[in-house]
């Protein structure tokens, strides 16, 4: 093996393969979908997984009623075409006005010693030292690459091909038959997810005849299109360059598009390893990607609205990408899944097998489907809240700000807190029903077919929504909640809830799970952990795509058609997902309560886990605790008259939102997603 940076031509490939870290595995699995048992396993972390498993799912990731692939990107060169001039220029990104890394809801709260005040002035301070375009390169940028993910992955330029940690091993990979024998000679072993080669920036791709023209953004009315249409040229080029590597006994698993799937069968085993193109990553359509014309978070390669994405020049986005692919391997102990969810699910799989091994831990392994409900729910489970009111003169007098707060990080909080059901629920009616919720620990994890009192019989707050969102103001509504609306309604007025007893809900129904614990408390944990290290180091790049990770993966929780692979369907659980949601949204009725009785100061809106506040000069309405899941400050803004003006003149609730918006203006290009984006 050569020595750091000298150079091996690349059909003088060296006899030995590369150095594997020393906890990994040989990348090979058996022909049927069956895993190994974990206890002859040497490493769990570096398990891979059986081939369909992941083709399936990563198919899955697309919406079924949008394109099959398709995404965003934001280098200037990336999609570039055979002519330079014909080539379409980076889409134009817009991001949604709601905040992705802090979440909505208070109460207990989960320590974390290292979360940051994301003050809006801070968050645009940060984007704008971050953007690919400043003077100076963003602080993560001069981090160390570690060797963790060495053996593991390996990153193709134009230039040569290298180690995550920068070690530089042949010359250019100029055709697909020495992409083969590279592959071949590296050997490389899976680590939480197949083994991976990125192939970085523009001339790498034309080296390997993966050259597509969709056109520009400027002909197509809708930027869906475009992406639609590179995708489908990106496929038919891969099937048309691939032919040598399929002649050489490589399979493909499902159509090539941003990531090719790559497996080969060794006798009974197979082999496999994902190339990730990254030039053209943005022709992926995902919601963990990005909405429609908006450009979003790309995974481990970042985001280009934030300004978080690999820089311009091909050999710096590779030793960037090898930071974070050392970063992602050390911190999560897995390689980055083709999408944000898919790493959160490989380290929820991770901690699978290290339980399933030492027999220690929770270990869920069937799916939590919705049980069959007795009449549909009224849309979501449980939904977020979305609700706007005039505010009156009380509301606007002496005010000069517009601040909005939402929770540190709440969906992430939240998860570590609470107590998930699982295994087949039992279905219980009447008298039996209604016992059921009474236990020395309260109510156990299920769904509870309950009666919510009309709005208007309950001495509530008039300047807060309603404390459920499919409560009614003046009639009586049935429906199904969790366990923690169950919880949140029974709590006081003054903590956010209604004060009921059990009684006064009149519980007809209930599904009742008959296990229930902290099954997401360590894969919490290893994400806060590592959003601690994000934060003490500066390096907004790694802590955005954790937020992405923990939000994509609760997000897809909801759909089956995520999780069709057989070893992937303890993913889909509906329900969690739910209580999760439920969670954050009573914790934030307690916080606005919180904040009414200290401050006098009511929400003019609140949208998912952000809330929307009309202040003084000096008011600090923000928790003074750094904890994940404590309110901080997401924008802050002073009002002009004009805006002011607004706020004092409207009408209704349409020119409310207006005048948020307007006043929001400057900071919308600086948001993350709210935690509600999923």
């Amino acid at each position: 093996m050569s020595s750091p940076w000298e150079q091996i031509p690349l059909f003088a490939l060296p006899e030995t393969t590369l150095t594997t870290s020393p906890d990994s595995t040989d990348d090979v699995l058996p022909d049927d979908d069956v895993l190994p048992d974990d206890d002859v396993l040497p490493d769990d972390d570096a398990v891979s997984v059986d081939a369909d498993v992941f083709v399936e799912a990563d198919h899955a990731d697309s919406e079924p009623a949008a394109a099959a692939h398709a995404a965003s990107p934001e280098r200037s060169d990336v999609a570039e075409a055979a002519d330079p001039a014909e080539a379409p220029s980076p889409p134009t990104p817009e991001t949604d006005s709601e905040e992705v890394d802090n979440a909505a809801v208070d109460g207990d709260e989960v320590h974390d010693d290292a979360a940051e005040s994301d003050t809006a002035g801070s968050e645009e301070a940060d984007n704008e030292e971050a953007g690919n375009g400043a003077a100076d390169p963003p602080v993560w940028e001069a981090l160390p690459a570690g060797e963790e993910a060495d053996g593991h992955a390996l990153i193709v330029t134009a230039d040569g091909t290298y180690t995550p940690s920068g070690r530089e091993l042949t010359g250019p990979v100029d055709s697909v038959e020495k992409l083969d024998k590279l592959i071949r000679w590296a050997s490389l072993t899976p680590l939480g997810a197949p083994a991976q080669i990125w192939v970085v920036g523009q001339g790498a791709c034309e080296l390997l005849g993966w050259i597509i023209d969709p056109g520009s953004e400027d002909d197509v009315d809708d930027m869906e299109a475009l992406r639609n249409r590179a995708a489908q040229e990106l496929t038919a080029v891969l099937h048309a360059t691939l032919t040598p590597m399929l002649n050489a006994g490589w399979e493909l698993r499902g159509d090539p598009g941003h990531v090719v799937h790559l497996s080969r069968s060794i006798g009974n085993f197979t082999s496999m390893v994902d190339v990730v193109i990254e030039p053209y990553v943005w022709t992926y359509w995902n919601k963990d990607f990005g909405w429609h014309n908006r450009v979003g978070d790309m995974g481990i390669l970042g985001s280009p609205t934030a300004g978080t994405y690999l820089p311009d020049d091909d050999l710096p986005a590779a030793r960037e990408l090898g930071r974070r692919l050392a970063w992602c391997a050390q911190h999560l102990g897995v390689l980055p899944g083709p999408t944000p969810a898919r790493t959160g699910a490989a380290l929820v799989d991770k901690i699978k097998r290290e339980r399933t091994r030492s027999g220690k831990g929770i270990v869920v392994t069937t799916p939590g489907s919705v049980p069959p409900l007795d009449g549909p729910p009224r849309g979501d489970l449980e939904p977020a809240v979305g609700w706007t009111r005039v505010p009156d003169a009380q509301d606007v007098d002496g005010t000069s700000r517009l601040v909005s707060i939402d929770q540190r990080a709440a969906y992430l909080a939240s998860a570590g807190m609470l107590e998930f059901g699982y295994g087949q629920p039992q279905h219980l009616t009447g008298h039996n029903a209604a016992a059921a919720a009474v236990g020395e620990k309260g109510a156990p994890f299920g769904l509870w077919r309950i009666t919510l009192p009309p709005g208007q019989t309950l001495s509530l707050p008039a300047k807060l929504p309603l404390p459920h969102p499919h409560m009614l103001a003046d009639q009586p509504v049935q429906t199904w909640v969790s366990t923690v609306s169950l919880d949140g309604l029974c709590s006081p007025v003054a903590d956010g809830g209604i004060g009921a007893d059990l009684d006064d809900l009149d519980i007809a129904e209930a599904w009742v799970y008959p296990q229930q614990g902290r099954a997401l408390d360590k894969w919490a944990k290893i994400l806060r952990e590592a959003r601690k290290v994000a934060v003490d180091t500066d390096d907004e790049a790694a802590k955005r795509f954790l937020g992405t990770c923990y939000k994509g993966y609760i997000g897809r929780m909801v759909n089956p058609d995520m999780w069709t692979a057989k070893q992937m369907q303890h993913h889909h659980q509906p329900v969690w997902r739910a209580a999760i949601i439920a969670h954050c949204r009573w914790r934030g009725r307690r916080v606005a309560m919180r904040i009414a009785r200290e401050h006098g100061r009511w929400p003019v809106r609140t949208v998912t886990d952000s809330w929307v506040y009309l202040l003084s000069g000096g008011e600090d309405i923000a928790d003074p605790s750094e904890a994940l899941g404590k309110m901080s400050v997401e924008k802050d803004v002073i009002l002009t008259d004009t805006i002011l003006s607004a706020f004092t003149s409207a009408q209704d609730v349409h020119e409310v939102n207006l005048a948020i918006k307007a006043a929001f203006a400057d900071n919308e290009d600086t948001d993350d997603e709210g935690e509600g984006v999923l």
